[in-house]
């Protein structure tokens, strides 16, 4: 059976279903009219008793607009919903969590604020998923800062946390210190993870004595004069101040993290870099360059987002334990105290079986959300 004929056999991958037989009028009454009538009292006495006697306790609203749906692009909310209804089939099968898909046809970000915040009642956290840089950097901290309930933009920030863990597994292996990082891609996971790796760099966690971040100008430095001011922020969070090529920035750098576009680096670029380099080539379904391309230029580790590769990054294997931490420990805001927790529980889970090609538990070990839930206090 194929993908369509999955999704078409089912109707989609979700459904509702009551918790409480229905099976006598007595249950009838308690559950819907005369007796939910009281529970709506004890609400409107206490906005609070929402969270205690309603689905909004546990529940996590899955929102997109569709315009950054995987590797293509703007799509739209309609294409968007097979995602974010697979995004919800996770946090069930993985994270026990009952989660709904929604797609919003609005790329307005004031307008989809809006729209979101007037939803949020109705839910316990919110993941923000496929909206394109630079508008879902606004419409995150805008929601984070305006809600009561924790908002986390899964592309930014899920992927930045299985980076960070996958890359602490990799020096750990390679023993790299004064580590030389370029990143490429300034989009949402590429900023996400840079300013992850600055925190990380701070928190003495890596070795790191320099973060370069390119996009497809150019190195993000403050001697250009066409950045907006997430790049700005970039380019003096990585104390970059004068801009240079890729092909010029990768010169002697130890790894290389890949968030950009499919064939953007080559193997005598990888060439030039130090000795046995990390690669993380994470542009998907095809990667900046293949992991045999990558091996065969000197390569010691490589990671890619697929599956059919060793090291497979994929913020499918942080968010549904990120998410149950969350909710355990009813936490509000997301901080980066919270991401790096996570990256390291997931990082001393899998020390016991770390080697070269498995940086990383598998996205299918069910241990993991537990294991990271457990961190995010």
């Amino acid at each position: 059976m194929n993908s369509l004929e999955l999704h078409e056999n089912s109707t989609g991958k979700l459904q509702t279903k009551s918790l409480i037989k229905i099976d006598s009028k007595e249950i009838l009454s308690k559950v819907y009219t005369p007796g939910v009538g009281e529970v709506c009292l004890k609400i409107k006495e206490d906005e609070s008793n929402l969270h205690k006697y309603t689905i909004a306790g546990k529940t996590v609203a899955v929102i997109s607009n569709g315009t950054a749906v995987l590797g293509f692009g703007d799509i739209g909310p309609k294409a968007a919903l097979p995602v974010m209804e697979g995004k919800a089939a996770i946090f069930s099968e993985f994270a026990g969590i009952n989660s709904y898909p929604l797609c919003i046809n609005e790329k307005d970000p004031e307008k989809f604020i809006q729209i979101v915040k007037s939803l949020a009642l109705n839910f316990a956290a919110i993941n923000l998923e496929d909206i394109s840089a630079p508008t879902c950097f606004e419409i995150e901290k805008r929601l984070s800062d305006e809600l009561d309930i924790p908002v986390i933009h899964d592309d930014q920030h899920g992927t930045a946390i299985v980076v960070l863990a996958a890359l602490i597994g990799a020096v750990k292996i390679t023993g790299k210190e004064n580590l030389k990082i370029v990143v490429s891609g300034a989009g949402a996971a590429g900023t996400a993870i840079s300013k992850l790796l600055v925190k990380a760099k701070k928190e003495n966690l890596l070795s790191i004595s320099e973060i370069k971040v390119f996009d497809s100008v150019g190195l993000i430095a403050t001697n250009r004069n066409n950045l907006n001011a997430h790049k700005l922020e970039l380019a003096n969070l990585t104390m970059q101040n004068n801009t240079c090529s890729l092909e010029e920035g990768i010169k002697n750098s130890d790894i290389f993290i890949g968030v950009s576009v499919p064939n953007s680096i080559t193997t005598s670029q990888i060439k030039k870099m130090n000795k046995e380099p990390i690669i993380f080539s994470l542009s998907n379904p095809i990667p900046e360059i293949m992991p045999d391309q990558a091996k065969e230029a000197g390569a010691i580790i490589v990671a890619t987002g697929r599956s059919d590769f060793p090291n497979q990054i994929n913020n499918a294997l942080a968010y549904p334990g990120v998410f149950k931490g969350l909710l355990k420990s009813k936490i509000k805001k997301v901080s980066d105290k919270h991401k790096i927790a996570a990256a390291i529980a997931i990082y001393e889970y899998n020390l016991p079986s770390l080697a070269k090609d498995n940086i990383l538990p598998s996205i299918l070990d069910k241990n993991v959300p537990d294991i990271i839930a457990q961190s995010i206090i």
